[in-house]
């Protein structure tokens, strides 16, 4: 019975080990009012993306684990319920994670998203955004969101986030930033 204890509390401690590794991030990723890393990927139409090309326009960068999981697609969903509140605001939705085209274009047609999904099977983009979990045998996005305004600078980061509640926390966010300043 002692020996079936002593092996649950190494079983507990190797997952409590793994779990802040895989969460734990570099502390490099872009802070406010840094310029955001430039990157090229392709979206799930296989067409490349470059963020520079978006110069003009408000962009919510959002990393994600995973296609077709619970949290992920109601984040996802929750994006595109408000996309055109983004599209009236300037802004552009753009989803990353680690998984190949062919997977994305799968998870916009099955959820009906009209926004692109970008993917970064290398790990590099997810990198630079300090946005990579290692999971020991896999790596995944981590669910890190940068709000990126029209002259390429991070003016918000999110790295704590809440897959339900995050679009309107986002476009909250949003539209405090693009109020004019107070005139005195």
């Amino acid at each position: 019975m002692k020996m079936i204890g002593i092996f649950v509390a190494i079983i507990v401690l190797f997952i409590g080990i793994v779990v802040v590794r895989a969460m734990r991030t570099g502390g490099k990723a872009p802070s406010s009012g840094t310029p955001a890393p430039d990157f090229t990927l392709n979206s799930q139409d296989g067409k490349a993306l470059r963020l520079h090309d978006l110069r003009g326009k408000w962009v919510v960068l959002y990393f994600y684990p995973k296609d077709f999981t619970s949290g992920c697609t109601k984040e996802a969903h929750n994006f595109q319920r408000d996309l055109r509140q983004y599209e009236e605001k300037n802004a552009i939705i753009l989803g990353v994670s680690v998984q190949d085209e062919t997977t994305h274009q799968k998870f916009c047609a099955k959820e009906g998203l009209g926004f692109r999904l970008l993917a970064d099977t290398n790990h590099q983009v997810s990198s630079s955004y300090d946005s990579l979990m290692n999971l020991g045998v896999a790596k995944l996005s981590a669910r890190h969101t940068f709000l990126i305004d029209p002259h390429s600078i991070v003016r918000k980061t999110y790295l704590n986030v809440n897959a339900e509640k995050h679009s309107a926390e986002v476009l909250a966010d949003l539209s405090q930033l693009q109020q004019p300043p107070d005139v005195r």
